[in-house]
């Protein structure tokens, strides 16, 4: 039985194409279709800063949210309006003070508050309102709610500074909120709170996303970042957990404050029954490219890891097929059909991702000679990277050495430096259980290599 691995180190694996005149923009739909099925009905907390507002590419980014409602999704959106804010204190000599990263509101700075909270609400209703002809929101209508959803509290006097009227959420009116998505409108939600004494407190943006986010339950909590500062992207992996956030934060004390704010939030609402949040660079597209692709374009934040690694089912057996069929359709593994693999289903171990096998390999054990071969170890050609072919390996590695067994085997034809590379040494077919001596294809002449663990 021939071997093929796919690896980050091993870039000679060979790329499945799809066939020629296959049309680009129908294997998309098709590929984006699963992903329309699953977010149907789903609530998604979408918050972007008042930049996004300013940017003449804002109508495409309301395009866009138009299209997930109109797709079935229940959008609760909330916004930013720092440069709004700035530009109105600008106008009067005066601009807000930041103590410790956090801004102190006064008297002045909340009244141009107030104003830029209400400009950029309706410029949001007017966008949102558009059913012009010839335009994505042609014969759109999406009705959209405003209002006092937040009751918020006064930060306070924190180490002798008097924060004024900046506050943080004391709760949300998710009643009120489920109500309006439920009759299918957009909830708009500003960085505004509401006292029960009639006091008006200026919030974080991501302070109030996760807070909606967190009492709705919400399936997803999605932060638009801006580019200059997602400039910083390659220091976040595509996938991080809750429990790392926090160290990410301590290691790297120069992330700009928007990516800092967002991660914290993000961790938080992680932490409290949210599965999913998004952090995505605010790039022409890039909301739709996270939701309808499997690989996204942002950093994704969960509770649990992202993908899984465990035993294989019979249900998989379809998607271990897809994996295997290019490789066998090219002689680098050994054919195998549904049926055999039916019965052998056992002895596989898979990656997932959303749905797609992304990697796999099996264990067979040969216990009366204290061997064990492993087999099938193929990582998909869109996911090499990730160290994906080493996890299964020291996965097997560990099942191998559960059942006592002293020496792993592998066959293959076209990977002996990348065993080699991990510990596997050159051997001779003699070296190989009787039984599976007599099982060797002398044609495919594949190399033997064992492991003593």
């Amino acid at each position: 039985m021939s071997l093929r691995i796919a690896s980050v180190s091993d870039t000679s694996a060979p790329k499945y194409t799809a066939p020629s005149g296959h049309d680009p923009f129908v294997d998309w739909v098709r590929q984006a279709t699963p992903y329309i099925h699953a977010h149907r009905g789903r609530t998604f907390v979408i918050a972007f800063g008042g930049e996004a507002v300013a940017d003449a590419r804002f109508p495409d980014l309301v395009h866009d949210i138009a299209l997930l409602h109109g797709l079935g999704i229940r959008l609760v959106l909330v916004h930013g309006a720092r440069p709004q804010i700035e530009s109105r204190l600008a106008g009067r000599g005066a601009q807000l003070r930041y103590v410790n990263g956090v801004r102190v509101t006064d008297a002045t700075a909340l009244a141009c508050v107030k104003e830029a909270a209400g400009v950029v609400r309706v410029e949001i209703e007017a966008l949102l309102s558009l059913g012009l002809a010839n335009s994505p929101m042609a014969g759109v209508r999406i009705p959209v709610v405003s209002g006092n959803f937040v009751t918020a509290r006064p930060l306070g006097v924190i180490d002798g500074v008097d924060y004024a009227h900046t506050g943080a959420v004391r709760r949300v009116e998710h009643r009120t909120l489920r109500a309006v998505l439920e009759q299918g409108a957009v909830a708009l939600m500003p960085p505004l709170g509401y006292s029960p004494t009639g006091e008006v407190f200026n919030l974080s943006a991501a302070d109030v996303a996760r807070s909606a986010a967190v009492a709705l339950g919400a399936d997803k909590l999605i932060f638009l970042i801006e580019d200059a500062g997602f400039a910083d992207r390659e220091r976040l992996a595509s996938n991080l957990l809750a429990r790392d956030v926090d160290r990410l934060l301590t290691d790297t004390p120069d992330l700009p404050d928007e990516i800092a704010a967002c991660l914290r939030a993000g961790a938080e609402s992680c932490r409290n029954g949210i599965r999913r949040v998004h952090l995505v660079g605010r790039r022409d597209g890039a909301l739709l490219r996270e939701l309808l692709t499997r690989d996204g374009s942002g950093t994704l934040i969960s509770a649990e890891p992202y993908e899984e690694l465990r035993p294989a089912r019979i249900d998989d057996v379809a998607g271990i097929l897809d994996l295997l069929r290019p490789l066998e359709e090219r002689g680098v593994l050994v054919r195998r059909s549904r049926e055999r693999l039916e019965t052998e289903i056992d002895r596989f171990v898979l990656t997932e991702r959303d749905g797609l096998v992304t990697a796999c390999a099996a264990l067979y054990a040969y216990p009366r000679d204290g061997m064990a071969e492993l087999a099938c170890l193929a990582v998909h050609t869109d996911y090499l990277g990730g160290r994906r072919g080493e996890r299964l390996l020291e996965h097997i590695e560990g099942l191998a050495r559960a059942r006592r067994i002293e020496r792993l085997f592998v066959l293959t034809t076209q990977t002996a430096h990348w065993f080699q590379e991990r510990g596997f040494q050159p051997a001779g077919l003699d070296s190989l259980p009787m039984e599976k001596q007599v099982l060797y294809n002398f044609q495919r002449n594949s190399k033997v290599f064992v492991k003593a663990l």
